[in-house]
């Protein structure tokens, strides 16, 4: 018998990370709350892109049916000069195995939500946590949980993260993101990455005839860190006014954005302590620019739940998880750093990485995957 099997799991947290666990120990027989504070299970923002890597995870626990029907297949990855509007290569994704898909946050959300309900995870709405204490007790809704475990899936601004771990200060980065979705029902399925000097853009649909927007700008203006800061359409409009028809089009057609400030957040140094853990942005807080926020904490999630059953004790099976993923997520946070640089070249450095895009588009198209099977092959359910 596994060492969370039928023991009561505490789930702080009910976002994709938190779902993702809730639904992984139940596989393993536990019994498990989620406590969300919100008054419904919602997410801001909007869409959000499942890699290989994430979906074998989500495939694991019982739910690929549903992702196949709620999500739109990538055909391809292509970089746009945004300057000349036009596209520079592209590299095709549709050998990849699970595919590679676009969903919507509210949809994959809703995904989860219904198995952990079909698995007999309780969800409580508005669940306010206080008193948290080193042993993982705390206080909900006036009543003092006892759990077993306690897991923080309680996102960038983690209570439970300061539980364990000395308070650490994050830095601006010098860039802002908006984050938007329009009407469009014509959008090819790939993922653009429209790249201009100081700025770049990446667009892909989602069901339902809908473009999800996601645009950084390098500035030095600080701004609000968080996921849900209303701003001017027109603000976006300006920070791409001098770039090719397509992309003024498409910006045209924003009627909603929100902004936030995107800020740098050294990953947790101890992600357990007793019975607590942490898993996704709360150990390890990544910028937009891989793609892998969401997969990564699908990844932790599942891990975690293996390792604690798997294991002798809680304890083993909390250090089991750490030494399985700290260093991959290190690895994934250093290269989406590096994509925040290469899409922003100017001059002589973004004709030299536009040209070395074509050639590599043309002459070696598979070296782009290859180039990130450390990522998308790994498989966290074998």
């Amino acid at each position: 018998m596994g060492t969370t099997q039928g023991r009561d799991i505490a789930i702080i947290g009910g976002g994709i990370g938190g779902l993702t666990a809730a639904l992984a120990f139940a596989r393993h027989n536990a019994k498990v709350t989620v406590y969300e504070q919100a008054p419904a299970l919602t997410e801001v923002g909007a869409g959000l892109q499942i890699t290989p890597n994430g979906a074998r995870a989500l495939n694991a626990l019982g739910i690929h049916n549903d992702l196949a029907a709620a999500g739109v297949t990538a055909q391809a990855v292509v970089p746009m000069d945004v300057v000349a509007s036009r596209e520079i290569t592209r590299f095709d994704l549709t050998g990849q195995t699970p595919p590679y898909r676009f969903y919507h946050r509210a949809a994959l959300i809703d995904i989860l939500a219904r198995a952990c309900e079909a698995a007999g995870v309780t969800v409580k709405l508005g669940a306010r946590i206080a008193d948290l204490n080193a042993d993982g007790s705390f206080t909900a809704g006036g009543e003092v949980i006892r759990p077993a475990m306690t897991i923080g899936a309680d996102g960038l601004h983690s209570v439970v993260r300061g539980l364990i771990n000395k308070p650490a200060k994050p830095f601006f980065t010098g860039q802002v993101a908006w984050r938007a979705v329009i009407k469009s029902d014509k959008a090819d399925p790939v993922a653009r990455i429209w790249m201009a000097p100081g700025r770049h853009m990446v667009t892909y649909p989602l069901s339902g005839g809908r473009l999800n927007i996601v645009a950084v700008q390098e500035r030095s203006q600080w701004a609000d860190e968080g996921w849900n800061h209303a701003d001017d359409p027109g603000n976006l409009r300006m920070a791409f006014a001098d770039c090719g028809w397509e992309v003024k089009s498409i910006l045209g057609e924003v009627e909603q954005v929100n902004l936030w400030g995107l800020f740098r957040h050294p990953v947790a140094e101890k992600w357990h302590a007793g019975s607590v853990a942490i898993l996704g942005d709360a150990a390890h807080p990544t910028l937009p620019f891989l793609a892998q926020g969401a997969n990564l904490a699908i990844e932790d999630a599942y891990v975690l739940a293996r390792s604690c059953d798997e294991a002798a004790s809680l304890d083993a099976g909390l250090q089991d998880y750490q030494s399985k993923r700290r260093a991959r997520v290190v690895r994934a946070i250093e290269a989406a750093n590096k994509n925040a640089k290469n899409y922003h070249l100017s001059g002589v450095q973004r004709s030299v990485a536009h040209t070395g895009l074509r050639v590599m588009g043309k002459f070696a198209p598979s070296a782009f995957l290859n180039r990130l099977g450390w990522l998308y092959d790994h498989d966290v359910t074998a």
